[in-house]
């Protein structure tokens, strides 16, 4: 019994550890891609040097959070669709409570990546993001922490983190009004890409998740209170962001499509 004791303890230390491990990466990551923007950017962009101080900070800052959404949204599409781990007929273990080392990692990267861009928020407010983007961050990391402390729920985290796979456009979107190409092609393309991807991964995907949480409510149930009732509050908050945002994205969508149009 002492033996079986101590083989639990010293797995729940390496679990810890790996979990420290992944957002300890997960934050370096951040400080690397940010200073390689520094560098790099220069030489791809000559209006770089041009750019005010609070503009190069948010450039390198979107750099870094679009390589963090490229590996969250990939890592979540493939653990999603291109695995076993939530499979309903693979596991006699609850979907709600199927987890694994690299969807663990996954979570910590991603704990690390948005306890970085909180801290650069904060630090630069409002300069980086208002107060909605505090609260996404913030409402994000609780339920990752949540769901990787307690193994549980795990299906669901990754199904908001795939939504980060239109981080890229948004930044993209930015970079092009920066460098003055707002009525360039890809501007007015890239526009109508972030329309559509938000409208799929942000709008239809949160459709979806609903529904699943409704089918699989008796294991929903199972999950720990905080959990639980995380589960039911956080994803409607972040949802009703999501729609607020779309809103302000068709309206700009519509507003550039009408200036191309008048202009030809």
């Amino acid at each position: 019994m002492v033996g079986l004791l101590l083989v639990s303890d010293n797995v729940g230390s390496s679990r810890e550890f790996y979990w420290l491990a992944s957002i300890f990466s997960g934050i370096i990551m951040c400080k690397t891609v940010y200073e390689l923007t520094g560098i790099i950017s220069p030489l791809c962009f000559m209006g770089y040097g041009k750019l005010s101080s609070s503009q190069k900070l948010e450039w390198n800052n979107r750099g870094f959070s679009t390589i963090h959404a490229l590996f969250a949204s990939v890592a979540s599409l493939y653990l999603l669709l291109f695995t076993d781990l939530f499979s309903e007929d693979y596991h006699d273990e609850l979907i709600i409570n199927r987890t694994s080392s690299v969807s663990e990692r996954v979570l910590g990267i991603s704990i690390g990546y948005f306890l970085s861009d909180l801290a650069m928020i904060l630090w630069c407010y409002p300069a980086l993001g208002g107060l909605e983007y505090v609260l996404h961050h913030g409402l994000s990391m609780f339920a990752i922490i949540l769901s990787l402390v307690s193994g549980q729920a795990q299906i669901y985290i990754l199904m908001v983190l795939f939504t980060e796979c239109t981080t890229p456009f948004v930044n993209l979107r930015w970079y092009l009004d920066v460098a003055g190409q707002k009525s360039s092609k890809i501007y007015i393309c890239n526009g109508v890409a972030l329309f559509l991807g938000w409208l799929v991964a942000r709008i239809l995907l949160f459709i979806y998740y609903f529904i699943h949480m409704t089918i699989h409510f008796e294991q929903v149930k199972q999950v720990f209170p905080l959990g639980f009732y995380s589960l039911l509050v956080i994803p409607f908050a972040l949802a009703a962001m999501n729609v607020f945002w779309f809103w302000k994205i068709a309206r700009g969508m519509i507003k550039t499509l009408s200036k191309a149009s008048h202009s030809r």
